[in-house]
């Protein structure tokens, strides 16, 4: 009888200690918004390529955006972006976001995909780095909320490259938190 009840104890002290850590380590949701602006240094020489729409007859996908508010506003008038408004194709792959950014690599035509989520003032970048040396470059998508801007580069086939998405203000020039990173992905797109 006592060891039933020690065991019981030992499950309860358990359970409670799993859910301290949980409270206590569970990181900020991706949709919640940062309470102060914190700066991000890239690595020295990374470039910053400024992203364009997707070019008319690109495979579309879905846009994964939900209706921006002034939308209704603007329904019947011409939209000078909506080619920028097609999400990426079912083929990207390394899917990353944080607040206020989305970003994935297209295998086929080493395509980097930057979309903007957030009506705040703020672009969204994805960085990419590789595991063969080559320096790192930042894909910014300066087209606005709701947006996806593409960035078409050239990498080897046999490497492989890994996504780093934060926020960017064009006006001072800094990248900022916060910020995620995606796993490594084969630039051939085989795993």
């Amino acid at each position: 009888m006592r060891n039933n009840w020690r065991s019981k104890l030992s499950v309860l002290a358990g359970a409670s200690a799993l859910a301290v850590s949980a409270v206590t380590a569970t990181p900020a949701l991706a949709a919640d918004a940062p309470e102060t602006l914190v700066e991000v240094r890239l690595p020295a020489g990374t470039s910053v390529i400024e992203g364009s729409a997707t070019p008319p007859g690109t495979e579309p996908g879905d846009l994964p955006f939900p209706a921006d508010e002034d939308e209704a506003a603007t329904a019947g008038k011409a939209d000078p972006v909506v080619s920028a408004k097609a999400g990426p194709p079912s083929t990207c792959l390394g899917g990353v976001a944080a607040y206020g950014v989305q970003g994935c690599f297209q295998h086929n035509g080493d395509i980097v995909w930057s979309g903007d989520t957030k009506k705040d003032g703020m672009s969204s970048a994805v960085g990419v780095y590789t595991d063969y040396g080559r320096a790192a470059e930042v894909c910014v998508n300066k087209l606005g909320v709701n947006t996806w801007a593409t960035c078409n580069k050239d990498y080897r086939e046999t490497g492989n490259v890994r996504l780093r998405v934060l926020r960017y203000d064009g006006d001072t020039g800094k990248f900022y938190q916060p910020e995620s990173w995606s796993g490594w992905i084969p630039v051939d797109g085989k795993y």
